[in-house]
């Protein structure tokens, strides 16, 4: 079997796909990721082949991705798609942000239909804002299916959208038909919900944790992926002190803590310091502290597999990658949001597994920071928490037992067709 990944441009995209491909290639199934060429040397890092698409020439994908690397224009970054998943939570807002998101590979939609033509895999697996990818594979008459690194707002929104009542609001009326026309005119398609939320959609979350949509997931256990490195001795080897690691993710809001509580980093961490600890900072190599606590050590990056087997506890700032990886290795967890997905509800998640506690971005001190994680050090119900949080994890099935599952789908499409879809050569 064939089997195509497509990614947003972003390591939180992309890594968790990384496992599912390493267990199809295991299996002797071939596996590509085609992804902007922003990223296809972290694709080619894990071990899988990279192609890229996506050119120079979409300048809206290029401002996007200029945009996310300046920490100092996320200050301007929006919340809009930080969704609590609630009855009466307002949708119309975060839809058109939505929108957005979702537009922004259209202009390189030819190139993964010719990629699909060309290559001609048998299942197409896509990051759920690639909607372009559910429309080339459909384009071509291929299966596919959405792989979910997170929360799903793009099903809860479609939901809220597809079900709302006359709105009297020409954008919102107008938004599905602007942003579908141009992929599904070219190849003579219709619409179909289909092209939003695949024909399956893989969840790598506990059920507990997600927001409420009609949409039947596929379950599948978090495997960490955190990026291609060498192994460092000292990150791997158990310390005299408590380990205590402090990131907040390579891209997004998580950055902004000390920009939105107004506390200063170097406050923080000669606070933090205070503590009987070993201090790992992973944020900002950028701003150095000039005579560092002797027990403080800032990295440019390593890989949280690497080292939360020999961590005491992870501050973090609610993302999935970061919380699923601690939460695989039975690591305490004090969670600083500053929402931008799904963190709201991941903070609560974690909050009622008793596997950490949550200091908003509004609230945080160092101060108050450093009273949580005293707590997590010393107080034995959190590591209780922790592997409770681990047991959870592994009722879900890993990803090799998600194969044979979708091998008998595409084998159930490639025998009775799929009716309706155009063929591979239009």
């Amino acid at each position: 079997m064939r089997v195509l990944f497509v990614s947003f441009p972003a390591a939180a995209h992309v890594y968790p796909m990384v496992p599912l491909a390493w267990s199809l290639q295991a299996q002797c199934h071939e596996v590509r990721v085609a992804v902007h060429p922003s990223m296809a040397h972290e694709v080619g890092q894990s071990g899988l082949p990279a192609i890229a698409f996506g050119s120079c020439d979409n300048e809206r994908m290029q401002a996007m991705l200029e945009f996310n690397a300046n920490l100092h224009d996320l200050e301007d970054l929006d919340n809009d798609l930080a969704i609590r998943g609630e009855e009466d939570e307002p949708w119309h807002k975060a839809w058109l942000t939505l929108v957005g998101a979702l537009s922004l590979h259209t202009p390189d939609l030819p190139e993964l239909v010719a990629l699909c033509r060309d290559w001609k895999p048998d299942l197409v697996l896509w990051d759920p804002l690639c909607i372009q990818a559910a429309v080339a594979a459909e384009a071509t008459g291929i299966p596919h299916a959405r792989l979910l690194w997170g929360q799903d707002n793009v099903g809860w929104l479609w939901e809220r959208y597809s079900r709302r009542e006359p709105t009297g609001d020409m954008i919102i009326e107008g938004s599905l038909d602007w942003m579908m026309a141009p992929m599904l005119e070219p190849y003579g398609l219709e619409f179909s919900e289909t092209q939003i939320l695949g024909e399956s959609s893989i969840d790598q979350r506990p059920a507990g944790w997600r927001i409420p949509t009609d949409i039947d997931y596929l379950p599948m256990r978090w495997a960490p992926y955190n990026g291609g490195a060498v192994t460092q001795g000292w990150a791997t080897t158990p310390p005299p002190r408590p380990r205590v690691v402090m990131t907040f993710g390579t891209s997004g809001r998580g950055r902004l803590l000390f920009h939105v509580s107004g506390s200063s980093f170097e406050d923080t961490v000669r606070t933090l310091c205070e503590l009987d600890i070993e201090l790992v900072v992973t944020l900002d190599k950028t701003k150095p502290i000039e005579n560092p606590p002797e027990n403080l050590r800032i990295i440019d990056y390593v890989p949280l597999s690497q080292i939360l087997p020999t961590c005491a506890v992870i501050i973090n700032h609610a993302g999935e990658g970061s919380v699923m990886t601690a939460g695989v290795h039975e690591v305490p967890q004090l969670l600083c949001p500053v929402p931008n997905w799904g963190e709201h509800n991941v903070a609560r998640g974690v909050a009622a597994t008793g596997n950490g506690l949550v200091l908003a971005a509004e609230d945080f001190t160092p101060e108050k920071a450093k009273a949580a994680l005293s707590r997590l050090l010393t107080e034995p119900e959190f590591r209780e928490g922790a592997a409770r949080f681990r047991r959870e994890l592994d009722t879900l099935p890993f990803p090799a037992e998600l194969i044979p599952l979708l091998t008998e789908r595409v084998r159930a499409h490639q025998g009775g067709g799929a009716p309706g879809r155009p063929d591979t050569e239009r």
